[in-house]
C-alpha cells in the first residue's frame, strides 16, 4: 500500500501516528498544503521527478480540500511511481471522496484532542470567547459528539481527582450531558456547542 489515510480529531496524535507510520516506512518526508487546484499542480511537479529514495508526501486535512482539487490529486494515487509514499491525514471522512477513500489503507487515530482532563481543565478556565473559536472549528456532528463524549469523561474524571470544586465540575457535567444528548437527538451542532459555552459560564 502506498497510501495511508489517518482519521481522527486528535491533531497530537495524529502526528504521533504520522510519525510512527514515516519511521516504519523508512521514508524522506515533504508536506505540502493541497486546498486548491493550484497547490495540486505543485505536488505533481514534484511528483514526476524521478525520485532517488523512498519519499513520502504528507497532505493534511484532506477533507477540507475542494472537490476540485481532490479530484485533481486522484491522478497521483492512481498512478504513483515506486519510491512515493502519500500519507493524508483528514478530521472526518465524510467529506474525503469515495474514489480517494478506496485507494487508501485508512488509519484511525483516537482521541479527540481534548482525551486528557489537563486540557479539558484548560479549556474550561478559557473565556467564553477563545471557547467559542475553539468550537468554532468543530466542523460535523461527529466531531462534536467526539468531543463532548471527552469533555464529560475528563469532568468525570477530575470529579475523582481532585478535592474541591466538586459542585462545578458536576455543573460542568451536567452541560456536557445536555450537549451530547441534544447532539445524539440531531440537534444542530454549532447551536448545542455554543449553549455548551453559555452553560459553563
Amino acid at each position: 500500500m502506498h497510501a495511508f489515510l489517518f482519521v481522527g480529531q486528535n491533531p497530537e496524535g495524529t502526528d504521533e501516528a504520522i510519525q510512527t507510520q514515516i519511521k516504519k516506512l523508512g521514508v524522506a518526508v515533504m508536506e505540502f498544503p493541497l486546498q486548491k487546484i493550484e497547490q495540486v499542480r505543485s505536488l505533481d511537479s514534484f511528483a514526476n521527478l524521478k525520485l532517488t529514495k523512498p519519499t513520502a508526501i504528507v497532505v493534511k486535512d484532506i477533507d477540507t480540500a475542494t472537490v476540485s482539487a481532490q479530484n485533481a490529486f486522484l491522478k497521483n494515487l492512481e498512478e504513483p511511481q515506486e519510491n512515493l509514499y502519500y500519507l493524508l491525514t483528514c478530521r472526518s471522512k465524510k467529506a474525503v471522496l469515495p474514489t480517494i477513500l478506496s485507494r487508501c489503507q485508512t488509519i484511525e487515530v483516537k482521541g479527540s484532542g481534548f482525551s486528557d482532563s489537563k486540557k479539558i481543565l484548560e479549556f474550561i478556565k478559557m473565556p467564553p470567547e477563545e471557547k467559542l473559536a475553539i468550537l468554532d472549528k468543530i466542523r460535523n456532528r461527529d466531531e462534536a459528539v467526539a468531543f463532548s463524549e471527552s469533555f464529560i469523561l475528563s469532568c468525570h474524571d477530575l470529579l475523582h481527582k481532585t478535592r474541591d470544586k466538586h459542585s462545578l465540575l458536576a455543573k460542568y457535567l451536567k452541560a456536557g450531558g445536555l450537549t451530547l444528548t441534544r447532539l445524539k437527538a440531531n440537534g444542530n451542532v454549532s447551536l448545542q456547542l455554543t449553549n455548551l459555552v453559555v452553560n459553563l459560564s
